[in-house]
Order: C-alpha cells, then sequence, then structure tokens
C-alpha cells in the first residue's frame, strides 16, 4: 500500500506570536504549538484577501493579482468587493487536483464563489450566499441542516460587544461541525482549516483581550477558550493521523492596538490632489462612493494603503501623463513618509510599484505607490470622510510583522507565498518559475 505523505494546515487569522505567547497559560493547546513556533511576515497589503491568497497560490500579489479587499473599474469608477473569480493563478488545490492529489478546505479567505477542485471546499471571508460558498454544491444542505454560519456580523458588533461575542461563537461551532463533516474519512492528501474569529474579535475588542483589567476582558478569554477548544480537536486528530504526516499553523498577518485611523483619500483631497464630485450616496454606501472622483484628480487611494495616480493611460477619466505621474508618484512618497500623528511618525515605508510587486502581469492594476503604517496605524481610502485622522469603533488593527508560524518539519518560510510553496514542495510540486 502506497503512503500518503498528508498535510494539515490550520489558519489562525490574525494571531500574533507575541501575544499567543501571553495567551499560553490560559490556553494549553495554543501552548502545545508554541516549542519550535516563529513569525512569518505577511505579503504586503497586510490584508486576509491577498494573504490568505499568496498561501493559496504560492505566490505573490503581482501575480496572483489580489492587492486588495476592493477592486477599482477604471471606466465606471465602481468599487467592487475582490473574490476567487480575480484569482489570476493556478492555486495549490488545482495543482495538486492535477497530480491526482485531494485537498479539503474549510473557511480559507478569497475562496468564494467556490470554484470545482478535485475535494472539498466550504469558501471563507467574504462569503456571502452558502449555496455559493461550497463545492461540491450536495455540502450546501448539509450544512444547513447544521445550521452553519459563513460570518459574524461585525456590522452590528461594533457597537454591541455582546452580540458580536455570541456571533464568533455561533462560527466558532459552525467551523467544527465542518470539521466533523470533512475530516473523518481521511480521503484526502491535503487540509486547510481556517479560524478567523480572532481577526474579528481583536479588531474590535483588542484592548478587551489584552487589558486584564478591562470589564469584557472575561467574555473575551471566555470565547478564546473556545477557540483553543477548538484547535485541540484539530490537533487530537492530526495526532491520531498514521505517518508520514506534517503539520502547518499560521496566521496570515499580526495584530497590534489602534491608535488611529488614517484617511489617505482624505489626505489627498486636502493636499490638492483629489478632487471628489457631490455625493450621491449616504450612510454606510457613501464610504465606497469612488464615482465622485472628479477628472481634475491627480491620485486616488484604495484600501488600505494603495495610491494610484490618475493617468490617462490607466483610467477612463485620467489626465496625467506617465511622465507627470512618475513625477508626483517621488513627490507624494516624500509628503507621506513625512506625515504625523502627535509627533510621531505615522510611515514604516512608502513603496514604488516596482519595489514591490516586479514583473506584475500588464492585465493587473497594482497601486503606483503602496504605503506600509507603523504599528497602531490603520491606512483607510473612505470617499466619505472629513478629517484625515479618527477612530470609527475599532480598537485593533494589522500589522505586517509577528504572525505566528509553526511548522513540524521545521521550514521558516519568510513569507505567505513561502508557505504556499512549502505545500507544493511537500507534494513534490515545483512553484510556478
Amino acid at each position: 500500500m502506497l503512503e500518503r505523505p498528508r498535510l494539515a494546515v490550520l489558519g489562525l487569522d490574525g494571531l500574533p506570536l507575541s501575544l499567543a505567547e501571553r495567551l499560553a497559560p490560559r490556553l494549553p493547546n495554543l501552548a502545545s504549538l508554541l516549542p519550535g513556533a516563529g513569525s512569518i511576515r505577511a505579503e504586503l497589503p497586510e490584508l486576509s484577501p491577498v494573504n490568505w491568497t499568496s498561501l493559496a497560490t504560492g505566490e505573490g500579489p503581482e501575480v496572483h493579482g489580489v492587492f486588495g479587499f476592493t477592486r477599482l473599474d477604471p471606466a465606471s469608477y465602481e468599487l467592487s468587493i475582490v473574490d476567487a473569480t480575480q484569482v489570476a493563478c493556478p492555486t495549490v488545490f488545482d495543482r495538486l487536483g492535477a497530480r491526482g492529489l485531494t485537498s479539503r478546505v474549510i473557511n480559507l479567505p478569497n475562496t468564494y464563489p467556490a470554484r470545482p477542485l478535485r475535494g472539498m471546499l466550504v469558501a471563507g471571508f467574504v462569503a456571502r450566499d452558502l449555496e455559493r460558498a461550497v463545492f461540491p454544491p450536495f455540502l450546501a444542505g448539509q450544512l444547513a441542516r447544521l445550521g452553519y454560519r459563513l460570518e459574524a456580523d461585525t456590522t452590528r458588533g461594533a457597537a454591541d460587544p455582546e452580540y458580536l461575542l455570541a456571533g464568533l461563537r455561533a462560527t466558532l461551532a459552525s467551523r467544527r461541525a465542518a470539521l466533523d463533516l470533512l475530516w473523518p474519512d481521511l480521503a484526502w492528501d491535503l487540509f486547510v482549516f481556517v479560524l478567523t474569529e480572532t481577526d474579528r474579535l481583536f479588531h474590535f475588542l483588542w484592548s478587551a483581550v489584552t487589558e486584564d483589567s478591562h470589564p469584557l476582558h472575561a467574555d473575551c478569554l471566555e470565547l478564546l477558550t473556545l477557540w483553543d477548544k477548538l484547535i485541540g480537536v484539530f490537533l487530537e486528530r492530526y495526532a491520531a493521523l498514521p505517518e508520514p504526516k506534517r503539520l502547518m499553523v499560521l496566521a496570515d498577518h499580526g495584530f497590534t492596538g489602534l491608535r488611529t485611523e488614517v484617511d489617505l483619500n482624505r489626505w489627498l483631497v486636502e493636499a490638492g490632489l483629489l478632487r471628489l464630485l457631490p455625493p450621491g450616496r449616504h450612510g454606510s454606501e457613501a464610504e465606497w462612493e469612488a464615482a465622485r472622483i472628479a477628472p481634475e484628480s491627480a491620485a486616488l487611494a484604495l484600501d488600505p494603503g494603495r495610491i494610484h495616480l490618475h493617468t490617462r493611460r490607466a483610467f477612463g477619466r485620467g489626465r496625467l501623463t506617465d511622465a507627470e505621474a512618475a513625477c508626483l508618484a517621488g513627490e507624494i512618497r516624500e509628503a507621506l513618509l513625512g506625515l504625523t500623528f502627535q509627533g510621531e511618525r505615522v510611515m514604516e515605508q512608502v513603496f514604488f510599484e516596482r519595489e514591490l510587486y516586479p514583473g506584475t502581469n500588464g492585465n493587473m492594476s497594482p497601486p503606483d505607490l503602496l504605503c506600509l503604517a507603523r504599528p497602531g496605524f490603520d491606512l483607510k481610502a473612505k470617499f466619505n470622510r472629513d478629517a484625515v485622522f479618527g477612530r470609527f469603533g475599532r480598537d485593533g488593527t494589522h500589522t505586517a510583522g509577528d504572525a505566528f508560524f509553526r511548522d513540524s518539519a521545521g521550514s521558516r518560510p519568510e513569507r505567505m507565498r513561502d508557505a504556499g510553496r512549502l505545500t507544493l514542495s511537500h507534494f513534490g510540486i515545483h512553484a510556478c518559475p
């Protein structure tokens, strides 16, 4: 009988190594992962769809084409949420399937709508419809009968912590239900199981998690205890697998407390580089109204720190020549590197496209500049803010460094794309040249 060298991947969205070390005394299953653990650096920008797609493809944004949560239509100026249909290269699951190998995937962000693969998949954020979030289709009925919830309601949860915690408890139960459904027959080679509840918790209740005196600290630890127990279930099942086997545990980015949000579109407006037409939408939709960008604009920002120069070549209403854009890019970079908040510098670095995304496919739309904020500063790109700095209900923000990583084989990858390539190499498949 041929050996089946299984690989189990446990994703712990947004978990910093430093926080894991602090929480370990109260979370025994997390503590069991610390020996041999280190950190991995996020792809930039340090967002879930960018980084989980890098794991799922073994490539960076310049190849897979996912540069943020949103994509701007250069003709209509309409913003849309990025999803799996925009991933521009084969996934790890595609490449394993071509070799006759089977994948099972639960709650991996940016896999919605679910695409056919050799195996089974339950898509993660931003999955909206269970029927379109699964492959094969029969999984939708089975999961619906189990009460599967795709995502907690963070819109209401931002102002109602108890509602948020209840929603996260429900999604943890859903992840367990999916694990119970997809794991037991062991008819798989690669199993990917991602828990995104930590990311949601840290965004809105970071202080409650990290400060013992916070009135919601005990409630957050109760949720994390449930999360830790589910980690324990996964580890027990991994331990029962026959050899040969391998376990990889990783986060897609780190986290820290929020000092302030920094709206780059408002900064561009105040710098005279972005002009917005009068608003036509109201409420939460107004922040997405990129169609307000006027032809006279020289630059615009997309989440979280992507700055695009408004060139004739790239945009329907663009006015800059490529030469003008090249000159302006340097000026914007220097100005942003000098941006401060309460005497503290905001930016860690501002990259030119050529530095960060060499060899980008011509059909893609990488930013001309990509901003990496210093820890505690959360870059935004809204179209309805009237101040550069402010707080709007969030308490924690991503970091590019300090993301948790552990591999039972002892590897030390640098970035998320490298972790994806380790997945391929485990099965004897080379990354694309």
